[in-house]
């Protein structure tokens, strides 16, 4: 029996495919795919402990650690003690940092055409609605979104 056999690969495959598309783009103004994740959820959140974000994305904060250290030292986000909890840190993103997330969103809506030119509007608009059904069927929710709404509105993709 092949791999090909098992439509998981099929979904894997193109994940990563779509995945390296976006990171070719993000390239271009200097972050990686989960950075803009971050600073998307982060513009949701601020200001965030790294420990709530880290929740959100459900990692470990010494992962997001991690990433929050990089994206510091690019000048994305800033940190700042806490003044309700003095062993805590708050992240905001920095007025560079903010600046970015049109830019983010014009790649990741750049991604959604490609998928449009690729496989056609409404097998695009098909694969939204059933991979948002799969994302939150299996728990997955928008980091950093309220509780009650756990998912992003859908944008009409033409």
């Amino acid at each position: 029996m092949t791999t090909d056999s098992f439509s998981l690969h099929f979904l894997l495959h193109s994940a990563a495919l779509v995945e390296e598309q976006l990171r070719v783009r993000l390239t271009e103004i200097g972050v990686r795919p989960r950075q803009a994740r971050i600073m998307q959820a982060l513009s949701r959140m601020e200001p965030a402990s790294q420990v709530s974000l880290a929740r959100e994305f459900g990692i470990t904060p010494a992962s997001m650690s991690t990433m929050t250290v990089r994206l510091i030292e690019a000048g994305f986000i800033s940190r700042e003690p806490d003044p309700d909890e003095a062993r805590s840190n708050l992240l905001r993103l920095t007025t560079r940092g903010r600046g970015l997330l049109s830019d983010i969103h014009a790649a990741w809506g750049d991604i959604d055409a490609l998928i449009v030119e690729r496989i056609g509007s409404e097998n695009a608009a098909t694969l939204a609605r059933i991979t948002r059904a799969l994302r939150d069927s299996l728990g997955g929710r928008v980091p950093g979104a309220p509780d009650a709404e756990t998912t992003e509105p859908l944008k009409e993709i033409s």
